[in-house]
């Protein structure tokens, strides 16, 4: 294990993190919250001093493999995490450090998940602080990292694996470091494209941004206490609901098309699969709920918003579903687990994982019906690697695994059944709000200090698929 890799590697990233604090910094030069300004420049240029003390000296062993990787992606995230919050404590913004910790992971791991009961109390740079972490963690801290800074290819390889979202990463073209450049050109591409969209529908620049930033990492953090339905916008949650869809595509479909291979990018099965799921999910739920709203087409409205922000995981509301028949709950319950495609923004199991998990039941059946018969897992037509399709049933046996314990731990806070179990799915698909006390209308301030880090560490896991954080655990000399 090189461990002054790890440590150089995450100085780095520490470094890069504290360039961005001058961006808040910033809006609260605007808004002359000057208490704030010094604060997010002090932190910012304190992780710059930190990264630097610790960079100073490269490693004469530079070489970064598979397992290096992981530490690096698990020890950036948890230290951001906690450096990132400093300023909502210092700020007086949210003056509990296990809540601004809370409050920064879930915004990194763009889950949405907030312990904010006035949100529009909070000051305007830490608000936007708030939502730029989405836009951070939307395409990860350390892809960022490589997106800026030059690195060698095998050790850029290794490290987009290791923080990578979904089963498998791969190279767009023949560079990896030059594929994760196009990556990063494609999410700022379509973040100011919704911004555009939204100032032409009269929202304010400063929500305009913000919002664009929460849709972007399909995290869900708004500046407005009753998120997008604050807006009562028809027009706001059309460009919210598509932007929310096109960041839960696999981005390597853009590449493609951008590349004019558009047969090849229309005939990608995920994302069949993804848009029946959102078609089918749709009109369930809109006539279950017509009863509710009275018109077909306003339930169409709501359900379609809904089913969108909760399998993109970005977690916005543009209404209370907990107000919807038990059906119409049960069916977002669902789509918490299945989330966006491999290789998006959005969090969940992944619709590839579940896709794979599917047929290798049917696979399963097929060959115990006729055991003569030789069946392999397809995807676009083509079989999957054995070791890739046992790596997927393995992830979601662990994921259940660490579900399980993560719910009867979380029991022991003493909230109702319904609370404790979404609030752990929630977490761990990095989706935002959950059922009873932590519905769309309410926050998690209902848990204790030790049930938030608890939480924390969730949103940490799922957003990272479990791998890198177990990995660190297992940290030792060789």
């Amino acid at each position: 294990m090189n461990h002054k890799m790890i440590v150089y590697l995450t100085a780095q990233i520490i470094r890069a993190v504290g360039i961005l604090m001058f961006l808040p910094a910033f809006v609260g030069m605007i808004y002359q919250e000057w208490t704030d300004f010094f604060i997010f420049v002090g932190t910012g240029v304190g992780m710059i001093l930190l990264g630097t003390a610790f960079t100073l000296k490269k490693p004469e062993n530079n070489a970064v493999y598979a397992r290096e990787g992981m530490c690096v992606v698990a020890c950036a995230w948890i230290v951001i995490s906690f450096l990132g919050a400093l300023p909502y404590v210092m700020t007086g913004n949210i003056p509990s450090l296990a809540d601004a910790f809370f409050e920064t992971a879930s915004g990194l791991t763009t889950t949405g998940s907030t312990i904010l009961d006035d949100i529009e109390a909070v000051s305007r740079s830490c608000l936007f602080w708030r939502a730029f972490t989405h836009f951070i963690g939307g395409m990860g801290v350390l892809v960022f990292m490589l997106a800026v800074l030059p690195q060698s290819d095998t050790r850029t390889m290794h490290l987009v694996r290791a923080e990578s979202a979904g089963p498998t990463a791969g190279k767009l073209v023949a560079k990896m470091s030059h594929s994760v450049r196009i990556l990063y050109a494609i999410y700022i591409t379509l973040t100011v494209a919704e911004m555009i969209l939204l100032l032409i529908g009269g929202m304010p620049l400063y929500d305009a941004i913000t919002t664009a930033f929460s849709t972007a990492g399909t995290g869900g953090f708004s500046c407005k206490a009753g998120s997008i339905a604050d807006y009562n916008s028809v027009y706001v949650e059309m460009i919210v609901t598509l932007f929310m869809m096109l960041f839960s595509v696999n981005f390597s479909l853009y590449f493609l098309i951008v590349s004019k291979k558009w047969k090849q990018a229309l005939a990608n099965e995920e994302l069949h699969v993804f848009l029946e799921i959102c078609a089918i999910s749709i009109l369930l739920i809109s006539f279950d709920i017509t009863k509710v709203y009275g018109s077909f087409l306003t339930a169409l409205r709501y359900a379609s918003f809904q089913v969108l922000t909760i399998i993109s995981t970005a977690g916005f509301a543009s209404a209370n579903y907990i107000d919807w028949s038990y059906f119409s709950q049960a069916i977002l319950m669902i789509l918490m687990f299945v989330g966006g495609c491999a290789g998006s923004t959005g969090g969940g199991l992944k619709v590839m994982r579940i896709m794979v998990l599917v047929k290798s039941a049917l696979k399963e059946i097929r060959c115990t019906l006729n055991p003569r018969s030789v069946v392999v897992v397809k995807v676009d037509g083509r079989a999957m690697d054995k070791e890739v399709v046992h790596g997927i049933g393995y992830y979601f046996i662990v994921f259940i695994m660490i579900m399980v314990i993560s719910i009867l731990l979380l029991a022991l806070d003493g909230h109702d059944v319904p609370t404790t179990v979404t609030a752990v799915i929630t977490c761990m698909n990095n989706v935002g709000p959950g059922l009873s006390e932590i519905d769309p209308s309410h926050s998690f301030s209902c848990f204790s200090s030790w049930a938030k880090i608890l939480l924390s560490m969730d949103m940490l896991l799922g957003r990272l698929e479990i791998y890198p954080m177990l990995v660190l655990l297992t940290l030792r000399k060789r």
